[in-house]
């Protein structure tokens, strides 16, 4: 990569055995501001349907706009389902696999000390906004790609369902929510989303995928950074959507990793739908001027719904290099609504 683009995520390609799984529960997730409306019928008969506010969900998403006057934010898109996520909390997400210490915060620090610090994170970013509600959340890399092709070919790693019941069960205490991110290596999203379905079933289960290890061209995971098209997101948009239908859920949200221009193709052909809300988080390491120019570059110019922002507390603070406090990422346009500590 050229050295004026962001420095790239690098996770360690954990080489693991497979392992017997199992499946858990999980709580229910916040809700948003709704309101109700009587619609008739073909039958004539009467039936109340629960909808959003539209006046207040356009006013929030124009605050998050930050006062954008290029027409880019907030994106036209349908209003979501009742109970969406989004514009009304922010979500404040602690990243990473329990097989490393190296993957995130998530494995590397003990059960007890992690949620603490998440929560002190939390209660930073409330300080910092008051307007949005902020919540914790736990983004565990369910599928990791390896260096190896593994028994099937596909250089990824299944990681066990009794390690996301781990997840699942850690996330209740503090009522967080819990995404389940892929790495696909030689395999697709349709298919690695699909394994995930029960937990995703779930009503605090959300989404993550990770265009960085989705080598297309058959490389081996790490040795370049791979892509994901709009049809690759599209595959996960239209399971996630299915899942919602059939469950009667409200929205699940679908957080993409970007920090380069090649990761994503074809943007504007994302589709957004009301069961689904998009977030394009930048997901990348460096200095303060450096992140931002990315931010500007990759995720305010190609804007897709929603917009996220990651933070390393090791590689943003190297070379004498500061992590952004959450108030000086309220200033940005527009203004993140997750944010993921790695």
């Amino acid at each position: 990569m050229k050295k004026s683009t962001i420095a790239c995520i690098t996770l360690p390609l954990v080489l693991l055995s497979t392992i017997a799984c199992n499946r858990g529960k999980a709580a229910d997730p916040e809700n948003s501001i709704d309101k109700t409306e009587t619609v008739k019928t073909d039958s004539i008969q009467e039936k109340t349907v629960l909808t959003i506010d539209t006046l207040d969900f356009n006013k929030r998403m124009v605050a998050m706009s930050n006062n954008d006057t290029t027409g880019r934010c907030p994106v036209k898109a349908p209003h979501p389902l009742p109970g969406a996520l989004l514009p009304y909390n922010r979500i404040i997400a602690y990243y990473g696999n329990l097989y490393s210490t190296r993957m995130g915060i998530l494995g590397e620090l003990p059960r007890k000390e992690m949620l603490a610090k998440l929560q002190g994170e939390v209660a930073k970013w409330q300080a910092a906004d008051s307007t949005v509600k902020a919540i914790p959340a736990l983004h565990y890399i369910a599928v990791t790609a390896q260096g190896a092709p593994g028994k099937d070919n596909k250089h990824r790693m299944r990681m066990p369902f009794k390690q996301i019941d781990t997840i699942i069960s850690w996330a209740k205490p503090i009522n967080a929510l819990v995404f389940l991110d892929i790495q696909v290596g030689h395999s697709s999203v349709k298919t690695e989303v699909n394994e995930l379905a029960s937990y995703l079933s779930m009503p605090n289960v959300h989404l993550g995928i990770d265009p960085e290890f989705s080598m297309k061209g058959g490389e081996r995971p790490g040795s370049k950074i791979g892509h994901f098209t709009a049809a690759d997101i599209n595959d996960a948009i239209d399971i996630l959507a299915d899942i919602v239908r059939k469950n009667k859920l409200t929205p699940k949200v679908l957080v993409v990793h970007r920090f380069t221009q090649g990761m994503v193709k074809n943007y504007k052909d994302i589709k957004t739908v009301p069961e689904v809300q998009i977030v394009m988080d930048m997901d990348g390491f460096g200095s303060k001027i450096l992140k931002k120019s990315t931010y500007l570059s990759y995720i305010y110019r190609e804007p897709v719904q929603f917009t996220g922002f990651k933070l390393f507390y090791k590689n943003d603070t190297k070379n004498d290099w500061k992590m952004y406090s959450p108030e000086e990422l309220m200033k940005f346009t527009p203004k993140p609504i997750y944010i993921q500590y790695q």
